[in-house]
């Protein structure tokens, strides 16, 4: 199964990492758009549902930042030296968390309860219309968001360069980003139609929006620590600290304030357990 995957991924895209990166950024931004389209068939889930759904894409980005990402960094990539991998780790979440003081925690643009510690958007953005201010915090919110995912994809093909064995590491990556994509997509669809935009309108663009973040920073990602092989245990550590802030301060947060923390955890629970049968079929 691996190998048929792979060799399917190589006679597609090539072997070039950089094309491996565009592909991948195009494959999960495909998924997020699948994920985000649900609205217009699933017109109503229901916030028990969407719970279990985030918690699953938790479980599959907190596997993949250790499996993926942590792991290897240190054990492959530093010749078992922490300390690279590790302020990445460091710089990824602090950048997040300086990023996340200029939009609004994701689970104010859902809930539009404003945490102690949230953003102040009449500080932070000249937008007087607060229509206006509305749609672009949500849009910067999300785009945040995203970029840790599109980023770690890049990451995983770049640190695959010249070495096939670990092509099938990326892949599960890839794969397993792309699935947390499609509840992520739906979820934030719904949030959009909260904050009152169009469903059609937001359903249709919203491939774009996640393409236009996550298909560069894919790019950027593999370009990076293929010519500049000494950033690569940082470049994984940045990718996975920034999604284990996501999935601390954002996700898990969101999934466990109106009473369905079971159904979460059970979806967090599942979305480990596939991530890591990914990672070990698919690189096996």
């Amino acid at each position: 199964m691996a190998f048929g995957l792979t060799e399917a991924f190589v006679r597609v895209a090539g072997t070039s990492p950089v094309i491996q990166a565009l592909a991948g950024g195009l494959v999960i931004s495909l998924l997020n758009l699948f994920g985000a389209s649900l609205i217009l068939v699933w017109r109503d889930p229901s916030e028990r549902a969407l719970n279990g759904l985030l918690g699953f894409a938790a479980g599959v980005m907190l596997a993949a930042a250790f499996t993926s990402l942590i792991i290897p960094g240190i054990e492959e990539y530093s010749g078992g030296n922490p300390v690279p991998t590790l302020i990445g780790v460091g710089i990824g979440a602090l950048f997040l968390d300086r990023a996340d003081a200029l939009v609004p925690h994701a689970h104010y643009l859902l809930t539009g309860s404003r945490r102690t510690d949230a953003a102040k958007p009449n500080e932070t953005l000249p937008v007087t219309d607060e229509r206006v201010t509305g749609v672009v915090l949500f849009i910067l919110a999300i785009t945040l968001h995203n970029m840790p995912e599109g980023l770690a994809v890049g990451v995983g093909f770049g640190a695959a360069a010249g070495d096939p064995a670990q092509l099938g590491s990326a892949l599960s990556l890839m794969v397993a980003i792309g699935l947390q994509n499609v509840p992520e997509g739906l979820a934030v669809s719904v949030a959009a139609i909260n904050a009152g935009l169009d469903r059609r309108l937001y359903a249709a663009v919203a491939g774009i929006r996640a393409g236009v973040v996550e298909i560069p920073l894919a790019v950027l990602g593999a370009v990076a620590v293929a010519t500049v092989e000494p950033l690569l245990p940082y470049a994984m550590g940045f990718a996975a600290g920034a999604m284990l802030f996501v999935i601390s301060d954002e996700i898990i947060p969101e999934t466990h304030r109106s009473g369905h923390e079971r159904v979460a955890t059970l979806g967090l629970m599942a979305g480990v357990i596939i991530m890591l049968y990914l990672d070990i079929a698919l690189a096996g």
